[in-house]
């Protein structure tokens, strides 16, 4: 077996020189190198912001969604949206396992996993797509894909679905960061909070915050918010304050939650959506010396930084980091903690 770099390295075609994420070109011929590991794929979850983007691209058409992610892979070597830069992640079984791994890795040939790195840097190989179901942004192939070395995954746990596994892993980083910002006492918005992302940060933020603080949902659909209200007769409360607002206008969303806040304001604003623009309502909802964290991949970080700053806004910004440690355990505990939300979980995207 040929000798590869721990960062994946090896497999850039171009730009040289760079790592396989911001790469325009990587390879992905399944001939593994001696620290990579090979998978049989089965399914693709396309992230929110992509799949979104190509959806709109495709005008809802299912055999158009299905060209253009079989020619974005053909051209890059990787499942990585030219228009928003993202990716998502994968659920498959280990096929092969290189050399230089062995006794270093606690994976073995035929184990079910869940990658925990982006599609926009895996090398990754569509034989066939089998099906496209547009409603959960899932995508089921017959392929390969490659994880690197410095690669994270996850073996899928025995007592949940493997849809609802994917689809929680998918976006696990961001109740994990939710968990590590949120402290007792504080209010927090959550942007997008009825979605895929969002429903796991108001059950983490609520659990941080505690009796003491308060959970604000801002939801741009009505009926979306009303599906979260449902399950207080199931004895989940996801938020104290449901909003429903565009946070694509800023002020909108501002006004509303300053009068949640008696002007106060929000001590960290999370941001889930998968649409564009809605740097400035996160930035201007949070406090002075406030945290807003953007875990979409929607951010556009000029727009962030230039906004805070044309506003006089000192806040600390961070841009949403999908991994952080322990994210995986934390965020499907939160299914086998609350059967209602799994329940919900379930019915929307598994």
């Amino acid at each position: 077996m040929k000798q590869g770099h721990a960062y994946g390295m090896h497999r850039v075609i171009s730009p040289v020189g760079v790592l396989p994420q911001p790469a325009d070109k990587i390879c992905n011929n399944m001939e593994i190198f001696d620290n990579e590991i090979l998978i049989d794929v089965q399914t693709l979850n396309i992230d929110s912001a992509s799949f979104t983007q190509i959806h709109d691209q495709a005008e809802g058409n299912v055999e158009n969604i299905r060209e253009i992610i079989l020619g974005i892979v053909e051209k890059a070597g990787k499942m990585k949206n030219p228009v928003t830069g993202s990716g998502g992640m994968l659920i498959g079984r280990v096929e092969a396992i290189g050399a230089a791994l062995e006794g270093k890795t606690n994976l073995k040939v035929g184990d079910k996993i869940a990658t925990l790195v982006s599609l926009s840097l895996t090398p990754l190989r569509i034989d066939e797509i089998v099906e496209i179901r547009p409603e959960i942004d899932q995508v089921d192939i017959k392929g390969k894909a490659i994880l690197f070395e410095s690669g994270i995954c996850a073996r899928l746990p025995e007592d949940l679905p493997e849809n609802l596994a994917l689809a929680v892993l998918d976006v696990a980083g961001a109740p994990a960061q939710t968990a590590k910002l949120v402290k007792p006492g504080q209010t927090v918005a959550i942007l997008g909070g009825a979605g895929k992302s969002g429903m796991l940060c108001l059950y983490e933020a609520k659990k941080q915050a505690g009796p003491k603080g308060k959970v604000i949902c801002v939801e741009y659909s009505e009926e979306a918010l009303n599906r979260l209200k449902s399950l207080e007769a199931k004895g989940v409360q996801l938020a104290d304050e449901y909003i429903q607002a565009d946070c694509t206008k800023a002020f909108d969303v501002l006004d509303k939650i300053s009068r949640a806040t008696n002007g106060d304001l929000a001590d960290v604003t999370i941001n889930n959506l998968n649409v564009p623009n809605t740097e400035m309502a996160s930035i201007l909802c949070t406090r002075e010396d406030g945290t807003a964290y953007f875990f979409s991949m929607a951010t556009d970080f000029t727009k962030a930084a230039l906004g805070a700053e044309g506003v006089g806004k000192d806040i600390v910004m961070i841009m949403g980091n999908g991994y952080t440690k322990g994210h995986a355990d934390t965020t499907l505990e939160i299914m086998r903690e609350c059967a209602p939300l799994k329940d919900l979980y379930t019915e929307l995207y598994a």
